[in-house]
């Protein structure tokens, strides 16, 4: 089925629904029409996407409010979180272990960081493993993205500057490009 019939097989079954059913259906054959990425309804920007903490510390709440109990306390500033949510100025986030809950945006920042999750990660010259090591760096260390490729990642830590394997770090996308 092309995706004009598709579309209009969509309406029609909209049509004859219930009006309480007609949001749900609908989202169900955009899904299959169009697999183009989810946007935020606030900001308009790519969900997920990635952003760092702005703040030395931040709270982590059950809801989009400052009523909601507070789940999480992330405390490092630069921790890389993933948004997968946005209500008002309010972002749900998440962190490499799933960690989170909703932030206010205040606490963020568009500054993109990722965390290494292989240890002794070699830092290379150049995106090429044959290339000489200019540091290792541990589980866990927090670095700043200066730009990423198809497989591999710029980073920028502790006044070292080099390339690591996208695979081994947490915090950008798999098919993401950064310049």
């Amino acid at each position: 089925m092309g995706r004009r019939s598709t579309l209009a097989y969509a309406l029609a079954l909209v049509a004859a629904l219930p009006f309480g059913c007609v949001q749900t259906a609908v989202a169900q054959s955009t899904e299959q029409v169009t697999p183009a990425q989810e946007r935020g309804q606030v900001t308009n920007l790519p969900l997920p996407r990635y952003v760092s903490m702005k703040a030395a510390e931040g709270n982590a709440r059950r809801g989009p409010s400052r009523t909601h109990r507070i789940d999480w306390i992330f405390k490092r500033r630069d921790t890389p979180l993933e948004i997968t949510a946005e209500h008002g100025h309010w972002r749900r986030v998440r962190d490499r272990d799933g960690a989170g809950g909703w932030m206010h945006y205040s606490l963020l920042s568009g500054v993109r960081t990722v965390v290494v999750e292989q240890d002794m990660l070699q830092m290379h010259t150049a995106p090429d493993p044959k290339t000489m090591v200019i540091a290792e760096l541990e589980l866990g260390v927090v670095a700043r993205i200066e730009e990423c490729s198809r497989d591999w990642c710029d980073l920028a830590v502790s006044g070292y500057e080099g390339w690591v394997p996208k695979s081994a770090i947490w915090g950008v996308g798999a098919d993401e490009l950064l310049d």
